[in-house]
Formats: structure tokens, sequence, C-alpha cells
């Protein structure tokens, strides 16, 4: 029996929310009930191209509207906090779009408001749901490595962006770590969880974003994260896990990989590649499918992607910013919805 469809909203409607509703259009128990943009043509366009039955010109309708069961925010990550926050206090479930927030603070508000409103709340941290990392993380869980040593993860990508882009600006919450160090923070902590120590350096612009971050993790363990992102080049996108007994080694694109390949001494190399029934890697569909699998059952959120990593993400975030000099203008004062 085809089990009922989910009927999404998407708010926003650039390049990540268009890649996410193509993905669902593709999910036969997916449907787009609504789009919201700022701009009335923009999500009009947007509900032409994709199915959606409605298309507002504003956040606040589609944040009401009782016929969505999730809304999925796609807004640049300044405003997640305003967006996600709107659908919570109106009574929607709500994927919201990687980095979750600007920082800890605005994290910490939109999980309250979750659990004040009994809403289901999940970041977008899509390497979560991929098949083949969940599957690396089991083989390091059951110790096909040993105990882990070292995680080496690197995300840069090649500028030079001027000065007007986000990526510069500290308002948007521009820089490096946002936008592309969330991932090796976020890969070393589904591994080790929480660092107790953390050491960070990066080179900044004028404008005061860092242009490259490096950072050293560290666990009570003796366990150590060697951790890079940049805006300023393409580096190898690659990452690596070293343990006691062996190391897994993940090719570029380790986020969303295609496969990798696990090196035990004395034994041959093993390769794990994705399955293609699971379709492109560069598929959302299946974080789309654990938000629906979750609210079917019931759940606040996600085994997969559960709230207190979030949270803990953040806060190492926070503290590699302080501790290389980037600071935004909302870091200090409470934002509003």
């Amino acid at each position: 029996m085809a089990e009922q469809s989910v009927r999404w909203g998407i708010l926003a409607t650039g390049g990540i929310a268009a890649a996410f509703a193509a993905d669902l259009v593709d999910l036969p128990d997916a449907e787009i009930a609504a789009v919201a943009s700022r701009r009335p043509e923009s999500a009009e366009a947007f509900a032409e191209r994709f199915g959606a039955r409605r298309a507002y010109g504003d956040w606040e309708s589609l944040a009401a509207d009782e016929d969505v069961d999730v809304v999925y925010v796609a807004t640049p990550h300044a405003a997640h906090r305003a967006a996600a926050g709107l659908c919570l206090r109106a009574g929607r479930n709500v994927l919201c779009e990687k980095p979750f927030t600007l920082n800890l603070r605005e994290a910490e508000e939109l999980v309250a408001l979750a659990r004040e409103h009994g809403r289901f709340l999940m970041e977008a941290m899509w390497m979560y749901c991929n098949p083949l990392v969940r599957r690396l993380r089991e083989l390091v869980a059951d110790g096909a490595i040993g105990e882990v040593r070292t995680v080496q993860a690197d995300f840069g990508i090649s500028g030079p962006f001027p000065a007007t882009h986000r990526l510069r600006d500290p308002a948007l919450g521009g820089g490096a770590l946002l936008d592309l160090g969330v991932y090796p923070v976020a890969f070393a902590q589904l591994l080790l969880g929480e660092p107790d120590g953390i050491a960070a350096s990066a080179v900044l612009s004028p404008e005061g974003v860092d242009l490259q971050t490096g950072a050293v993790l560290s666990w009570e363990s003796g366990a150590l994260a060697a951790l890079h992102c940049s805006i300023a080049g393409g580096t190898a996108n690659t990452a690596s896990v070293t343990g006691t007994r062996g190391r897994i080694d993940v090719p570029s694109g380790f986020f969303h990989p295609e496969r990798f390949v696990l090196h035990r001494e004395g034994r041959e190399p093993v390769e794990f590649a994705a399955d293609p029934a699971d379709g492109p890697r560069t598929s959302m569909r299946h974080e789309a499918r654990e938000v629906m699998r979750a609210l079917r059952a019931g759940e606040k959120e996600s085994p997969l992607v559960p709230l207190e990593g979030t949270l803990a993400v953040m806060r190492t975030m926070d503290a590699v910013r302080e501790r290389v000099g980037v600071r935004y203008p909302g870091d200090a004062a409470p934002v509003g919805v």
C-alpha cells in the first residue's frame, strides 16, 4: 500500500531550493504543495517549474498554510533563524538548510521553538543521510579500523570572490567556515562527537570574514582532527579517517561520496561504492526521505541528524570564529523573528 504523500512547502527559490525540489519531484510519496518568495514573480515561476499548487509572495502565507506538512527553508543562512522561526511559531515542521544558523545562540532559539511548539526540526545535513557515509560511520563504530586517531577533511573552492559577493559580507554570514567548513567539522564530529579542545588560524578578508581557515580539534581519547576550508582556492575536498588498525580514505566530494576505500594492515584494500539505485551523488532525496520517515513515525527530530549534534557543530564553529577573530553583526544581540 502506497504511503500518503507528504506535502512540502519550499521557502525561497534559489539554486539549492531548485535542486531540492527537483529531487522531491522524483519521489512518489512527496508533493510540492506551496512555494514562497519575497518576490511574487519568483514564487510563481518556481511553482510553475515544479508543479507547486500555490505560490506566495511572502513567507508568512506559507508559514500559515495548514495544508503544508513541512517547510524546507532554503534561504541564505543569515535568514535561517527568522524564516525557520516564523514557520515553527506557525505550527509547521521544518527542514532548515545548513549551516543551521549564524551562531549557537540562534540555533538554540530554533531548537527551543521546535520543542515549545511540538514541531519536527532538522538541519539539512544531507551528508549524514547519505547511505555511503552511514556505512562508513557503521564501519568505524564497529571497530573496522580500531580506535580512531586522526580525521582529516578539507573543502575549498576557487575564487576570487569580489567584495560585493555574499561570501565576503559579514552581515550575510560570509566566509569559508560557515559555507564550507561546516562539512569537515560535521564529518569529524559524526565520528568522534564534540571535541574537548579547539585550535584555529585563518586568513581574513578586508571585510573581516575568513578566506581560509585551518582548525585542529582534539579529544580526551587522544584523537585529533585536522580540518581546512577555503574560498581562496579549490582543494582536493577529500577526507581520511585513521585508526589503530587501519584507515578509510574518501576521494573528492567526501560529503556526497561515490566510493571510499578501507585499508587494513595485511589485507587487500576494500572499496565500498554507492548503489546506483540511490541516484546521483548530488541527490538530496535521502534527507527528504528521512524527514518523511520521521514525520510518519511521529518523531520530533531525526536520529540521523539529531538536534544536539547540530548544536554541537554550531558550538565548534562559534569557537573557531572566536579564535580567528570573525564576528558577525548579529552575534551580540538577539535576533527577532
